[in-house]
């Protein structure tokens, strides 16, 4: 089945939005309990990119496909779960990074690097981390898994913030600096 590329962010409604994030059919990890556990030998790198034994996977559809059995349990470790097998699968900062926001009608959508939209808010909060000097803005996905804001959707954020750098999207506010 051929991959559509979602359109350019910024071109989209909310609406639309709302419903590419709705019609996103995604398997049910969270109803597999396998007893067979292993390991994947595969690295997420802080830059984003997949790595399997060492080498790079570069086909963006194997990616998405991994990335959409993604679970990271409260220990922090990240896992691949299938009905039958749980392969754990190391992470050097975060499973995914965001590369670009947009406000809509009072919510922020952020795509990530695998192509997903996420919207912002009680269920997928933006967590602010590091110090005021050096802060990394994280954005829960699903599961236990978070997206790194890249730099310059971190910049974004700054423009879209009030003056005490702080955001809102569905009702919800969250600071850009670490408390």
């Amino acid at each position: 089945m051929p991959y559509d590329v979602p359109p350019d962010l910024a071109a989209l409604s909310l609406a639309e939005i709302a419903e590419l994030v709705a019609a996103r059919k995604l398997p049910p990890v969270e109803q597999w309990r396998p007893e067979t556990i292993s390991d994947s030998l595969m690295t997420i790198r802080s830059d984003g990119r997949w790595l399997h034994d060492g080498g790079e996977i570069k086909r963006p559809a194997m990616i998405r496909a991994f990335a959409s059995l993604l679970w990271r349990d409260p220990a922090g470790q990240h896992w691949l779960v299938t009905p039958h097998e749980k392969q754990s699968i190391a992470v050097e900062d975060a499973a995914f990074i965001a590369i670009d926001v947009v406000r809509q009608d009072g919510t922020l959508a952020f795509q990530l690097n695998t192509d997903e939209l996420v919207l912002a808010g009680a269920q997928h909060p933006l967590i602010a981390r590091g110090d005021p000097e050096l802060p990394a803005l994280y954005l829960a996905v699903r599961h236990g898994t978070e997206a790194r804001i890249n730099r310059s959707t971190w910049l974004q954020l700054v423009e879209l913030a009030d003056a005490d750098l702080g955001v809102t999207s569905q009702g919800q506010r969250f600071s850009l600096v670490p408390a």
